[in-house]
């Protein structure tokens, strides 16, 4: 008797999002239709209706997980236990630098798409109220004045989408090394070295040389 072949696998509705995923911040939504995700994946198409009603379910499906991902996260970093404004910066600034936190190359995706997509947009003006009302009461929680914290919270946002619709790129330990006095023009504040530690010891690997860590100004 000769065994049956060992049929392949059939992709999982993740793989098909991580697919559509790569093809969407690669080459934008335009690009992103089931037949070359299929191919990608070297299955049929068939395979794809298993786990998505159409294609506007997987684009559905790519928008929440921006906004669980990149916002929801936001928002979490945000409320993160801190002693002062300097460490709850610092909080925040893990998703600058974590992508399973903030996906920056997600979030110019979105962006773009968001030109030419008026319900989108609207969505990605909510999720930016959002995170600016959640940037904003970090600040409140840490003796500003609600308009100060407004406008710091903006400055904030600004800087980040400027950093990614540039497509700035630096090296980890460049990045790092700016972060406090990025702190420090945020909000006026130098973070102290328990501060800067503290952030560091969750970043060691990105400076192996202590030596390269930051360092606390004071004045």
């Amino acid at each position: 008797m000769i065994d049956a072949p060992l049929s392949r696998p059939t992709p999982s509705a993740e793989a098909w999002l991580d697919t559509a995923y790569d093809v969407l911040t690669d080459s934008g939504v335009d690009a992103v239709k089931v037949m070359p995700l299929a191919k990608r994946l070297g299955v049929a198409r068939t395979g794809f209706y298993w786990h998505f009603k159409d294609r506007d379910e997987l684009l559905e499906a790519m928008v929440r997980r921006w906004e669980e991902r990149n916002t929801g996260n936001l928002v979490t970093r945000t409320e993160a236990y801190a002693e002062g404004i300097a460490e709850a910066l610092f909080n925040l600034f893990d998703c600058w630098l974590d992508p399973e936190l903030f996906d920056g190359r997600l979030d110019l995706a979105i962006r773009n798409w968001a030109r030419t997509d008026a319900g989108l947009q609207h969505r990605l003006d909510l999720a930016d109220e959002r995170r600016e009302q959640a940037i904003a009461d970090m600040f409140v929680r840490h003796g500003f004045s609600p308009d100060d914290a407004r406008i710091r919270a903006r400055t904030v946002i600004y800087t980040q989408i400027g950093y990614l619709s540039m497509q700035v790129c630096e090296q980890d330990d460049r990045r790092i090394a700016q972060m406090p006095t990025y702190i420090h023009i945020f909000s006026g504040v130098h973070p102290t070295q328990r501060d800067i530690d503290r952030f560091m010891t969750r970043h060691a690997w990105r400076m192996p040389d202590p030596q390269q860590w930051p360092k606390a100004k004071v004045g």
